[in-house]
Protein backbone atom coordinates (compact mmCIF):
# COMPACT_ATOMS: atom_id res chain seq x y z
CA UNK A 1 0.00 0.00 0.00
CA UNK A 2 1.31 3.13 -0.95
CA UNK A 3 2.15 5.77 1.77
CA UNK A 4 0.16 8.32 2.58
CA UNK A 5 0.84 11.97 1.28
CA UNK A 6 1.70 14.54 3.98
CA UNK A 7 -1.12 17.39 4.48
CA UNK A 8 0.36 20.74 2.74
CA UNK A 9 1.09 23.20 5.21
CA UNK A 10 -1.69 26.36 5.52
CA UNK A 11 0.90 28.75 4.44
CA UNK A 12 2.07 26.80 1.21
CA UNK A 13 -1.03 26.64 0.04
CA UNK A 14 -2.66 28.83 -2.61
CA UNK A 15 -5.28 31.94 -2.03
CA UNK A 16 -8.47 31.59 -4.14
CA UNK A 17 -7.48 34.60 -5.72
CA UNK A 18 -4.40 33.44 -6.32
CA UNK A 19 -6.71 30.44 -8.46
CA UNK A 20 -8.68 32.74 -9.64
CA UNK A 21 -5.54 34.90 -11.61
CA UNK A 22 -4.18 31.48 -12.88
CA UNK A 23 -7.63 31.34 -14.98
CA UNK A 24 -7.36 34.57 -16.14
CA UNK A 25 -3.90 33.95 -16.99
CA UNK A 26 -4.45 30.46 -18.81
CA UNK A 27 -7.30 32.24 -21.35
CA UNK A 28 -5.21 34.97 -21.90
CA UNK A 29 -2.00 33.02 -22.84
CA UNK A 30 -3.85 30.60 -24.83
CA UNK A 31 -5.50 33.34 -27.14
CA UNK A 32 -2.01 34.78 -27.32
CA UNK A 33 -0.47 31.08 -27.84
CA UNK A 34 -2.74 31.11 -31.21
CA UNK A 35 -2.88 34.07 -32.42
CA UNK A 36 0.27 36.42 -30.94
CA UNK A 37 3.04 33.09 -31.49
CA UNK A 38 1.35 32.58 -35.25
CA UNK A 39 1.11 36.64 -36.26
CA UNK A 40 4.92 36.54 -36.56
CA UNK A 41 4.65 33.28 -38.95
CA UNK A 42 1.54 35.20 -40.87
CA UNK A 43 4.47 38.52 -41.27
CA UNK A 44 6.84 35.81 -42.70
CA UNK A 45 4.04 34.25 -45.25
CA UNK A 46 2.93 37.47 -46.26
CA UNK A 47 6.80 38.86 -46.95
CA UNK A 48 9.64 36.17 -45.99
CA UNK A 49 11.46 39.30 -44.17
CA UNK A 50 13.12 38.77 -41.51
CA UNK A 51 13.98 42.34 -41.21
CA UNK A 52 9.91 42.81 -41.32
CA UNK A 53 9.75 40.36 -38.79
CA UNK A 54 12.41 41.99 -36.51
CA UNK A 55 11.45 45.75 -37.20
CA UNK A 56 8.19 44.84 -36.07
CA UNK A 57 9.38 43.22 -32.53
CA UNK A 58 12.01 46.35 -32.39
CA UNK A 59 9.25 49.02 -32.12
CA UNK A 60 7.36 46.90 -29.90
CA UNK A 61 10.10 46.13 -27.36
CA UNK A 62 11.11 49.79 -27.76
CA UNK A 63 7.95 51.15 -26.66
CA UNK A 64 6.98 48.76 -24.25
CA UNK A 65 8.65 50.53 -20.90
CA UNK A 66 6.77 53.92 -21.63
CA UNK A 67 3.55 51.92 -22.27
CA UNK A 68 4.49 50.08 -18.88
CA UNK A 69 5.08 53.16 -17.21
CA UNK A 70 1.79 53.93 -18.27
CA UNK A 71 0.03 50.91 -17.25
CA UNK A 72 1.91 51.41 -13.82
CA UNK A 73 0.29 54.70 -13.38
CA UNK A 74 -2.97 53.71 -14.45
CA UNK A 75 -2.59 50.78 -11.20
CA UNK A 76 -1.24 52.34 -8.75
CA UNK A 77 -3.79 55.35 -8.95
CA UNK A 78 -6.54 53.33 -9.81
CA UNK A 79 -5.89 49.48 -9.78
CA UNK A 80 -4.09 46.77 -11.13
CA UNK A 81 -7.27 45.16 -11.85
CA UNK A 82 -8.48 48.44 -13.85
CA UNK A 83 -5.17 48.49 -15.93
CA UNK A 84 -5.52 44.09 -16.52
CA UNK A 85 -8.89 44.90 -17.97
CA UNK A 86 -7.52 47.91 -20.29
CA UNK A 87 -4.98 45.67 -21.70
CA UNK A 88 -6.74 42.75 -22.43
CA UNK A 89 -9.77 44.95 -23.81
CA UNK A 90 -6.93 46.47 -25.77
CA UNK A 91 -5.76 43.10 -27.10
CA UNK A 92 -9.07 41.89 -28.37
CA UNK A 93 -9.29 45.63 -30.25
CA UNK A 94 -5.88 44.38 -31.96
CA UNK A 95 -6.67 41.12 -33.34
CA UNK A 96 -10.03 42.30 -34.18
CA UNK A 97 -8.25 45.30 -36.32
CA UNK A 98 -6.13 42.18 -37.68
CA UNK A 99 -9.34 40.81 -38.71
CA UNK A 100 -10.43 43.72 -40.12
CA UNK A 101 -7.70 44.54 -42.54
CA UNK A 102 -6.51 41.18 -43.18
CA UNK A 103 -3.62 40.96 -45.40
CA UNK A 104 -3.25 44.84 -45.27
CA UNK A 105 -1.40 44.39 -41.91
CA UNK A 106 1.83 44.48 -43.54
CA UNK A 107 1.37 47.89 -44.69
CA UNK A 108 0.31 49.05 -41.23
CA UNK A 109 3.07 46.82 -39.28
CA UNK A 110 4.59 49.69 -37.61
CA UNK A 111 1.29 50.87 -35.93
CA UNK A 112 0.30 47.20 -35.19
CA UNK A 113 3.38 47.22 -33.03
CA UNK A 114 2.63 50.10 -31.35
CA UNK A 115 -1.10 49.07 -30.59
CA UNK A 116 0.58 45.63 -29.27
CA UNK A 117 3.21 47.28 -27.20
CA UNK A 118 0.16 49.18 -25.17
CA UNK A 119 -2.34 45.94 -25.10
CA UNK A 120 0.24 44.04 -24.13
CA UNK A 121 2.05 46.72 -21.68
CA UNK A 122 -1.30 47.05 -19.66
CA UNK A 123 -1.46 43.25 -18.99
CA UNK A 124 1.25 42.25 -18.03
CA UNK A 125 1.52 45.45 -15.87
CA UNK A 126 -1.06 44.90 -13.86
CA UNK A 127 -0.25 41.03 -13.77
CA UNK A 128 2.89 40.64 -13.03
CA UNK A 129 1.42 42.66 -9.60
CA UNK A 130 -1.31 40.77 -9.26
CA UNK A 131 1.65 37.97 -8.75
CA UNK A 132 2.89 39.34 -5.96
CA UNK A 133 0.02 40.57 -4.43
CA UNK A 134 -1.72 36.86 -4.70
CA UNK A 135 1.07 35.02 -3.12
CA UNK A 136 3.74 35.23 0.08
CA UNK A 137 7.17 34.39 0.71
CA UNK A 138 5.85 31.28 1.94
CA UNK A 139 4.34 30.00 -1.42
CA UNK A 140 5.45 31.97 -3.93
CA UNK A 141 7.96 29.71 -5.49
CA UNK A 142 4.85 27.08 -5.82
CA UNK A 143 2.94 29.59 -7.20
CA UNK A 144 5.61 30.47 -10.01
CA UNK A 145 5.74 26.62 -10.65
CA UNK A 146 1.98 26.63 -11.28
CA UNK A 147 1.94 30.15 -13.08
CA UNK A 148 4.14 28.72 -15.04
CA UNK A 149 1.81 25.45 -15.77
CA UNK A 150 -0.85 27.07 -17.02
CA UNK A 151 1.22 29.35 -18.97
CA UNK A 152 2.79 25.87 -20.47
CA UNK A 153 -0.36 24.17 -20.54
CA UNK A 154 -2.19 26.84 -22.72
CA UNK A 155 1.25 26.86 -24.75
CA UNK A 156 0.49 23.33 -25.14
CA UNK A 157 -3.43 23.25 -26.58
CA UNK A 158 -3.10 26.86 -28.64
CA UNK A 159 -0.13 25.85 -31.18
CA UNK A 160 -1.07 22.71 -31.41
CA UNK A 161 -4.69 23.96 -32.32
CA UNK A 162 -3.99 27.17 -34.27
CA UNK A 163 -1.42 24.59 -36.64
CA UNK A 164 -4.64 22.77 -36.96
CA UNK A 165 -7.00 25.34 -38.28
CA UNK A 166 -4.57 26.70 -40.46
CA UNK A 167 -3.70 23.74 -42.25
CA UNK A 168 -7.14 23.03 -42.72
CA UNK A 169 -7.97 25.89 -44.45
CA UNK A 170 -6.72 27.34 -47.77
CA UNK A 171 -4.26 30.20 -48.18
CA UNK A 172 -4.33 32.64 -45.59
CA UNK A 173 -8.17 32.01 -44.41
CA UNK A 174 -6.95 29.54 -41.42
CA UNK A 175 -4.95 32.71 -39.59
CA UNK A 176 -7.92 34.64 -39.40
CA UNK A 177 -9.67 31.80 -38.02
CA UNK A 178 -7.07 31.76 -35.40
CA UNK A 179 -7.38 35.29 -34.41
CA UNK A 180 -11.29 35.60 -34.47
CA UNK A 181 -10.77 32.46 -31.96
CA UNK A 182 -8.21 34.36 -29.70
CA UNK A 183 -10.78 36.92 -29.93
CA UNK A 184 -12.97 35.10 -27.78
CA UNK A 185 -10.55 34.26 -25.56
CA UNK A 186 -9.92 37.83 -24.62
CA UNK A 187 -13.15 38.03 -23.75
CA UNK A 188 -13.43 35.23 -21.93
CA UNK A 189 -10.41 36.54 -19.87
CA UNK A 190 -12.22 39.65 -19.11
CA UNK A 191 -15.02 37.81 -17.33
CA UNK A 192 -12.60 35.50 -15.54
CA UNK A 193 -11.19 38.98 -14.21
CA UNK A 194 -14.56 40.29 -12.91
CA UNK A 195 -13.41 37.64 -9.81
CA UNK A 196 -10.19 39.12 -8.81
CA UNK A 197 -10.98 42.15 -6.39
CA UNK A 198 -9.77 45.77 -6.46
CA UNK A 199 -7.01 46.59 -3.24
CA UNK A 200 -8.63 49.11 -0.42
CA UNK A 201 -5.26 51.38 -0.33
CA UNK A 202 -4.40 55.17 0.35
CA UNK A 203 -1.29 54.00 -1.40
CA UNK A 204 -1.54 56.03 -4.36
CA UNK A 205 1.50 57.66 -4.70
CA UNK A 206 3.45 56.59 -7.82
CA UNK A 207 7.41 56.19 -6.71
CA UNK A 208 8.63 55.74 -10.35
CA UNK A 209 10.95 58.81 -10.66
CA UNK A 210 12.77 57.68 -7.62
CA UNK A 211 14.16 54.78 -9.79
CA UNK A 212 17.49 56.17 -9.96
CA UNK A 213 17.86 56.65 -6.35
CA UNK A 214 16.86 52.97 -5.61
CA UNK A 215 19.11 51.69 -8.20
CA UNK A 216 21.93 53.06 -6.71
CA UNK A 217 21.64 52.09 -3.02
CA UNK A 218 19.82 48.52 -3.81
CA UNK A 219 23.27 46.72 -4.82
CA UNK A 220 21.20 43.23 -5.04
CA UNK A 221 18.18 44.74 -7.05
CA UNK A 222 20.62 46.37 -9.59
CA UNK A 223 22.64 43.28 -9.46
CA UNK A 224 18.94 41.44 -10.53
CA UNK A 225 17.82 43.63 -12.60
CA UNK A 226 20.87 42.92 -14.99
CA UNK A 227 20.22 39.49 -15.09
CA UNK A 228 16.45 40.64 -16.30
CA UNK A 229 18.16 42.32 -19.27
CA UNK A 230 20.33 39.94 -20.24
CA UNK A 231 17.51 37.37 -19.70
CA UNK A 232 15.86 39.93 -22.65
CA UNK A 233 18.60 39.51 -25.06
CA UNK A 234 17.46 35.51 -25.29
CA UNK A 235 14.23 36.24 -24.64
CA UNK A 236 13.88 38.57 -27.79
CA UNK A 237 14.96 36.00 -30.47
CA UNK A 238 13.06 33.21 -28.65
CA UNK A 239 9.52 35.05 -28.84
CA UNK A 240 9.77 34.99 -32.53
CA UNK A 241 12.18 33.29 -34.50
CA UNK A 242 12.19 29.46 -33.80
CA UNK A 243 9.02 28.91 -35.39
CA UNK A 244 10.12 30.88 -38.81
CA UNK A 245 13.23 28.58 -38.42
CA UNK A 246 10.64 25.49 -37.76
CA UNK A 247 8.51 26.85 -40.80
CA UNK A 248 11.98 27.63 -42.92
CA UNK A 249 12.70 23.42 -41.86
CA UNK A 250 9.25 22.20 -42.53
CA UNK A 251 6.79 24.52 -44.29
CA UNK A 252 3.61 22.94 -42.55
CA UNK A 253 1.78 25.36 -39.96
CA UNK A 254 0.21 22.09 -38.42
CA UNK A 255 3.48 20.57 -37.43
CA UNK A 256 4.58 23.68 -35.96
CA UNK A 257 1.76 23.72 -33.42
CA UNK A 258 2.42 19.52 -32.90
CA UNK A 259 6.26 20.73 -31.90
CA UNK A 260 4.91 23.75 -29.78
CA UNK A 261 2.90 21.49 -28.04
CA UNK A 262 5.39 19.33 -27.42
CA UNK A 263 7.69 21.84 -26.05
CA UNK A 264 5.01 22.94 -23.80
CA UNK A 265 4.27 19.57 -22.77
CA UNK A 266 7.79 19.12 -21.76
CA UNK A 267 7.45 22.68 -19.98
CA UNK A 268 4.43 21.88 -17.95
CA UNK A 269 6.39 18.89 -16.85
CA UNK A 270 9.51 20.32 -15.48
CA UNK A 271 7.24 23.23 -13.58
CA UNK A 272 4.87 20.89 -11.66
CA UNK A 273 8.33 19.19 -10.55
CA UNK A 274 9.28 22.74 -9.70
CA UNK A 275 6.28 23.27 -7.52
CA UNK A 276 6.87 19.94 -5.30
CA UNK A 277 10.97 19.63 -5.14
CA UNK A 278 11.86 23.27 -5.52
CA UNK A 279 14.19 24.89 -2.86
CA UNK A 280 15.32 28.67 -2.59
CA UNK A 281 18.49 27.07 -1.39
CA UNK A 282 19.45 26.03 -4.59
CA UNK A 283 18.35 28.90 -6.74
CA UNK A 284 21.76 29.67 -7.90
CA UNK A 285 22.62 26.02 -8.97
CA UNK A 286 19.07 26.30 -10.97
CA UNK A 287 20.49 29.49 -12.57
CA UNK A 288 24.09 28.17 -13.55
CA UNK A 289 22.30 24.83 -14.69
CA UNK A 290 19.74 27.09 -16.95
CA UNK A 291 22.71 29.50 -18.34
CA UNK A 292 24.90 25.87 -19.21
CA UNK A 293 21.51 24.56 -20.52
CA UNK A 294 20.69 27.63 -23.08
CA UNK A 295 23.90 27.65 -24.15
CA UNK A 296 24.26 24.11 -25.00
CA UNK A 297 20.94 24.19 -26.73
CA UNK A 298 22.14 27.02 -29.49
CA UNK A 299 25.17 25.79 -30.02
CA UNK A 300 22.91 23.01 -31.71
CA UNK A 301 22.32 25.33 -34.59
CA UNK A 302 25.81 26.01 -34.73
CA UNK A 303 26.25 22.45 -36.46
CA UNK A 304 23.26 23.50 -39.03
CA UNK A 305 19.87 25.09 -39.10
CA UNK A 306 17.69 21.71 -39.84
CA UNK A 307 14.94 20.12 -38.73
CA UNK A 308 16.54 17.69 -36.48
CA UNK A 309 18.60 21.09 -34.99
CA UNK A 310 15.68 23.37 -34.56
CA UNK A 311 13.43 21.09 -32.86
CA UNK A 312 16.12 19.84 -30.57
CA UNK A 313 17.07 23.63 -29.82
CA UNK A 314 13.62 24.08 -29.07
CA UNK A 315 12.67 21.22 -26.72
CA UNK A 316 16.58 21.80 -24.75
CA UNK A 317 14.97 25.28 -24.22
CA UNK A 318 11.24 24.30 -23.01
CA UNK A 319 13.50 22.12 -20.78
CA UNK A 320 15.36 24.51 -19.51
CA UNK A 321 13.32 27.86 -19.62
CA UNK A 322 10.98 27.35 -16.87
CA UNK A 323 14.34 26.09 -14.27
CA UNK A 324 15.77 29.09 -15.17
CA UNK A 325 12.61 31.73 -15.10
CA UNK A 326 10.52 30.34 -12.38
CA UNK A 327 14.19 31.03 -9.98
CA UNK A 328 14.83 34.35 -11.37
CA UNK A 329 11.25 35.61 -10.94
CA UNK A 330 10.68 33.84 -7.75
CA UNK A 331 14.05 35.95 -6.47
CA UNK A 332 12.78 38.90 -8.05
CA UNK A 333 9.76 38.77 -5.71
CA UNK A 334 11.61 38.30 -2.59
CA UNK A 335 13.62 41.28 -3.40
CA UNK A 336 10.68 43.58 -4.42
CA UNK A 337 9.56 42.77 -0.13
CA UNK A 338 12.93 44.09 0.52
CA UNK A 339 12.78 47.30 -0.88
CA UNK A 340 11.65 50.73 1.09
CA UNK A 341 8.24 51.20 2.11
CA UNK A 342 7.68 47.71 2.69
CA UNK A 343 5.41 46.21 -0.56
CA UNK A 344 4.58 49.74 -1.86
CA UNK A 345 6.86 49.46 -4.64
CA UNK A 346 5.67 46.40 -6.48
CA UNK A 347 4.30 47.85 -9.32
CA UNK A 348 7.60 50.34 -9.58
CA UNK A 349 9.47 47.56 -9.66
CA UNK A 350 7.75 45.48 -12.48
CA UNK A 351 8.27 48.76 -14.54
CA UNK A 352 12.02 48.80 -13.83
CA UNK A 353 12.46 45.22 -14.35
CA UNK A 354 10.20 45.16 -17.92
CA UNK A 355 12.54 48.49 -18.60
CA UNK A 356 15.69 46.09 -18.45
CA UNK A 357 14.11 43.11 -19.95
CA UNK A 358 12.99 44.79 -22.96
CA UNK A 359 15.99 47.11 -23.56
CA UNK A 360 18.00 43.65 -23.92
CA UNK A 361 15.21 42.29 -26.27
CA UNK A 362 15.91 44.94 -28.83
CA UNK A 363 19.51 44.83 -28.36
CA UNK A 364 19.62 41.14 -29.71
CA UNK A 365 16.59 41.47 -32.45
CA UNK A 366 18.70 44.33 -34.17
CA UNK A 367 21.44 42.65 -33.36
CA UNK A 368 19.89 39.52 -35.17
CA UNK A 369 18.52 41.43 -38.03
CA UNK A 370 21.75 44.10 -38.65
CA UNK A 371 23.85 40.60 -38.59
CA UNK A 372 21.86 37.56 -40.29
CA UNK A 373 20.00 38.71 -43.51
CA UNK A 374 17.61 35.83 -43.61
CA UNK A 375 17.25 32.13 -42.07
CA UNK A 376 19.93 30.93 -44.01
CA UNK A 377 22.81 33.27 -42.85
CA UNK A 378 25.73 31.61 -41.09
CA UNK A 379 25.96 33.93 -38.57
CA UNK A 380 22.43 33.80 -37.21
CA UNK A 381 22.96 30.69 -34.78
CA UNK A 382 26.31 32.65 -32.90
CA UNK A 383 24.05 35.58 -32.65
CA UNK A 384 21.57 33.08 -30.10
CA UNK A 385 25.07 31.57 -29.24
CA UNK A 386 26.24 35.00 -27.78
CA UNK A 387 22.33 35.74 -26.41
CA UNK A 388 22.75 31.80 -24.36
CA UNK A 389 26.75 32.44 -23.04
CA UNK A 390 25.32 35.83 -21.78
CA UNK A 391 22.71 34.12 -19.19
CA UNK A 392 25.61 31.74 -18.41
CA UNK A 393 28.27 34.90 -17.32
CA UNK A 394 25.30 36.83 -15.31
CA UNK A 395 24.21 33.84 -13.05
CA UNK A 396 28.35 33.33 -12.43
CA UNK A 397 28.19 37.20 -12.13
CA UNK A 398 25.40 37.36 -9.75
CA UNK A 399 26.80 33.86 -7.90
CA UNK A 400 29.65 35.93 -6.84
CA UNK A 401 28.03 39.34 -5.87
CA UNK A 402 25.62 37.84 -3.87
CA UNK A 403 22.77 38.23 -5.77
CA UNK A 404 21.17 34.66 -4.90
CA UNK A 405 21.79 34.81 -1.37
CA UNK A 406 21.02 30.94 -0.82
CA UNK A 407 18.86 30.86 2.11
CA UNK A 408 16.36 28.06 2.84
CA UNK A 409 13.06 28.81 3.09
CA UNK A 410 11.46 29.25 6.50
CA UNK A 411 10.93 26.05 7.12
CA UNK A 412 13.77 24.39 5.27
CA UNK A 413 11.63 22.23 2.99
CA UNK A 414 10.92 22.11 -0.22
CA UNK A 415 7.98 24.06 -1.91
CA UNK A 416 5.86 21.82 -1.91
Amino acid sequence: MWPRRAALPPEKRLSAEAVTSLIVHFFFILGSNMAGLFLNLYLWRLTESLWVNGLYNIIAYSLTPFAFALGGWVSKKMDRVIALRIGVALTALFYLLVIIVRESVVDWYPLFAVFAALASSFYWSAYLTIMYDVSTEQNRIRYMGFNMIAFTAAGLVGPMLAGWIIAWNEGLRGYIIVFSFAFVMYLLTTVASLRIRAVQTHHHAYYLKFAGLLLRKQKLWRGSLMAFLTLGTLQGIMLFLPNILLYKALPDEQWIGYVGAICSLVSIGVSLGMTRAARERHARLYLVIGAAGFSAAALLLTLGVDLFTVVMFMLLHALINPLYSNTLNSYYYRLVAQLPLKGQLAIEAVVIRETFLNIGRVVSIFALVAIADGPDSVWLPWVIVAASLAQFTMAIWIDRNGGISGQPDDAGHSAT
